[in-house]
């Protein structure tokens, strides 16, 4: 039986490696997009797989290559810098088809651990947040304080599901006028200013919009909807595509471009005639999205809100 906490280390603990091990398997050639600290990489390779890894944050992709260097000496490991929704802009992937994909979304346990890295909420973090570490854009201080109150408004009401995203806009506005927002303390007391003292206020609440913060100075949600139709373009026939989310946004993503591709018949409903072809470019595999068992989550409690779906292109 294959043992999860065996691909976990200090860097990061992968979720639900078994089940990507089981749906990924009989792919011998995978591109992992989220290369992160190795993990998921490291329980592909030992199932036989090869594996070509590649990150945006350079300290993951360092942290890899010391970990799994076994395996780039047998050839079997690469591990490559770039955003996955860049792909084509990598000169090492030129022309590179893979029969098995896959995508961990979301921070490594590392990067949230890391004050430095400025994705933490805790006491005295920097305000940065930028996957790339500093080779990246804007950060997240840079955001807070030059993003009008509309875009302040859009994110927390869009990547949040907060109802009181305008009056927690409002007050980040308000408080910049007088100070800039330079660590975590700036956006809690923000936060703490609309939402009340605790226990009105939280790690939950501090997590869901600090978590928002992230995914709007890395473009996530719009880097992952523009990457999936090239992801695809690698993928040889009946080869495998994997994506585990975190974010309901993220999730929806997946769930509706996977149904998209596995429709026969893609064009608008009172429409005569098809004019799309009529053939689904593949099947999606996973009808509900799979889930991390009770064991694990509550070895991982990061592993509760991941949601696992798999689609597969014809043939």
């Amino acid at each position: 039986m294959l043992d999860a906490g065996a691909w976990a280390n200090e860097y990061h603990a992968p979720v639900m490696a078994k089940e990507v091990v089981d749906v990924l398997r009989g792919c011998d050639d995978v591109l992992d997009g989220t290369l992160g600290g190795g993990g998921h990489a490291l329980a592909l390779l030992e199932s036989g797989a090869r594996v070509t890894g590649i990150d945006r944050d350079p300290e993951a992709v360092a942290a890899s290559r010391e970990r799994l260097a076994s395996f780039i000496t047998a050839g079997r490991f690469r591990a490559i810098t770039s955003n996955y929704a860049d792909l084509d802009h990598v000169a090492e992937l030129a022309g590179a088809r893979f029969n098995g994909v896959f995508l961990d979304l979301g921070v490594s346990s590392h990067q949230i651990d890391d004050l430095a890295r400025g994705f933490s909420f805790r006491e005295g973090a920097v305000l940065d947040m930028r996957m790339e570490g500093t080779e990246g854009g804007p950060d997240a201080a840079s955001l807070l304080q030059e993003a009008d109150e509309r875009t302040l408004t859009q994110i927390f009401r869009d990547y949040a599901d907060e109802p009181r995203a305008q009056r927690l806009a409002r007050e980040i506005v308000r408080r910049r006028e007088r100070r800039p927002f330079t660590t975590s303390d700036d956006l809690v007391d923000a936060i703490r200013g609309v939402f009340g003292a605790p226990p009105r206020t939280g790690p939950a609440v501090f997590a869901r919009l600090f978590q928002a913060i992230r995914i709007a100075v890395n473009d996530e949600l719009g880097g992952l909807g523009r990457a999936l139709p090239s992801l695809r373009g690698r993928l040889t026939p009946g080869g495998v595509f994997v994506v585990i989310a975190y974010h309901s946004g993220e999730d929806r993503i997946v769930k509706q471009t996977f149904r998209a591709w596995s429709t026969a018949c893609t064009c608008p409903p009172k429409q005569p005639v098809c004019t799309c072809g009529g053939r689904a470019l593949g099947t999606t595999l996973t009808r509900k999205a799979i889930t991390a068992g009770a064991a694990e989550v509550e070895a991982n409690p990061r592993a509760r809100s991941a949601h696992l779906r798999a689609w597969r292109s014809a043939a």
